[in-house]
């Protein structure tokens, strides 16, 4: 992660942490323009699914965020899925999107 900034890693700090104490699918964090952060994870319910990073959206929507600087998925999965981005876009229209491994490991970087 050492081409990230602080503030960078320790948003995907807190997505494997969220991952990791649920163990869920995949963890996600963002912050918000005031360096806020929201850490959350995916939601497979019966009546109710969501992936982390639109939870972690939802949180800082409800929160009061106009704005998103960056978001963070931690998965081993393949990539960041376009309603992923969808989502992040609405409220962060600049903010990148990074793909980390469940290490942690930055993997990709979307926009």
């Amino acid at each position: 992660m050492s081409e990230l900034s602080g503030e960078d890693e320790k948003i995907i700090t807190l997505a494997r942490s969220a991952r990791a104490r649920t163990g869920a699918a995949e963890g996600a964090a963002v912050r918000d323009e005031t360096g806020r952060t929201y850490s959350a994870t995916s939601v497979d319910l019966p009546s109710l699914k969501l992936t982390a990073l639109q939870v972690a959206v939802a949180m800082a929507v409800s929160s009061g965020a106009e704005d998103l600087e960056a978001a963070a998925l931690v998965t081993g999965g393949d990539g960041v899925a376009a309603s992923d981005v969808a989502a992040v876009r609405d409220l962060g229209a600049k903010a990148p999107v990074f793909l980390a491994a469940p290490d942690g490991t930055l993997r990709s970087t979307v926009g």
